[in-house]
């Protein structure tokens, strides 16, 4: 597997900032959230520290799974691991959609027998505090996903978005508490397990279709497609297979050329777009079959960008 050895080590800074930089956030936030509701007994901030506790569970299978996605390919895993960063993705979809479940019970329990929120300023606090520290984390993961694309990183990204709207409701909850609307906070946590639950829904179908080999996007294909028919000697090309693992993106495809043309020219011609698709997606396995035109069943090739 050819591979651009500065654009993986780029991949490689970032994704370990990114990930050490959420694990620390989401383990300081939940000792902060959990002492906040034993002091508040609010509903919402018990979402909020549920919330946190299991961003520190994605955030620490995410990174240890993105070092083991960075090992490069060996005998048993020739296309190497980038699918583990899927697998943590999917992970992380099932640990948010449970939580939200159980909030969703526990808050319903709530809301049902009545109760009330005592010393609500602190949780305000709290939250002040928590949006403070997510928005930091969410710029850093911003940059990394910038530089790696990374898919385990966007679903983390995804997740602290969602946090930070999280951390307004809760703010909003105990200031309707305050004011004497108790039913407030047990309202505001469902409708964030609800919140929680189709983000998660979201991030476990992304991870599933790359676990699945989805081809990639289409506007990607189109550039695929653009080098091919600009590269001199090539005629036509059928076949086109993609698909991304991690960092890498594998394509795959059949070019057509002259029946007369030497071994080594048809290599060449081959070889000089295999080069201009690595310089145009950095961190891609190309292979390019090479067919003559007249091994080319006409009336069955379909030039079309998707299948």
């Amino acid at each position: 597997m050819r591979q651009n050895g500065t654009a993986q080590q780029n991949y490689g800074y970032w994704v370990k900032i990114a990930t050490r930089a959420s694990v620390s956030v989401a383990l300081t936030l939940i000792v902060v959230k959990l002492w906040a509701w034993l002091v508040t007994d609010a509903s919402s901030m018990l979402a909020s520290a549920t919330d946190s506790m299991l961003d520190s569970l994605a955030s620490l299978f995410t990174f240890f799974s993105v070092r083991y996605a960075l090992q490069p390919a060996d005998r048993e895993h020739r296309f190497g691991h980038g699918k583990a960063e899927s697998l943590a993705a999917l992970v992380q979809s099932a640990l948010i959609t449970g939580s939200a479940l159980l909030l969703l019970v526990h808050s319903g329990q709530q809301l049902w027998q009545g109760g009330s929120v005592s010393q609500p300023t602190l949780g305000i606090y709290v939250s002040v505090f928590a949006i403070a520290m997510t928005l930091a984390l969410v710029m850093l993961q911003r940059v990394a996903i910038r530089h790696t694309d990374s898919k385990a990183i966007a679903a983390d990204h995804l997740h602290f978005q969602s946090d930070l709207l999280l951390n307004s409701a809760v703010i909003v909850a105990l200031l309707l508490s305050a004011y004497g609307w108790w039913w407030a906070d047990s309202a505001f946590a469902i409708l964030i397990a609800i919140y929680l639950a189709w983000g998660a829904i979201r991030i476990g179908w992304e991870a599933f279709q790359g676990l699945m080999d989805r081809e990639l996007p289409l506007a990607d294909k189109e550039k695929i497609v653009e080098v091919l028919v600009e590269t001199p000697g090539i005629h036509g090309w059928h076949d086109l297979r993609t698909r991304a693992s991690g960092p890498t993106r594998f394509i795959q495809c059949h070019v057509e050329l002259e029946d007369e043309l030497s071994l080594r020219k048809a290599h060449d011609i081959a070889d000089g777009a295999e080069q201009k698709l690595r310089a145009l997606f950095p961190d891609t396995d190309v292979i390019i079959h090479m067919d003559p035109l007249s091994a080319v069943p006409r009336p069955e090739q379909t030039n079309a960008t998707s299948d």
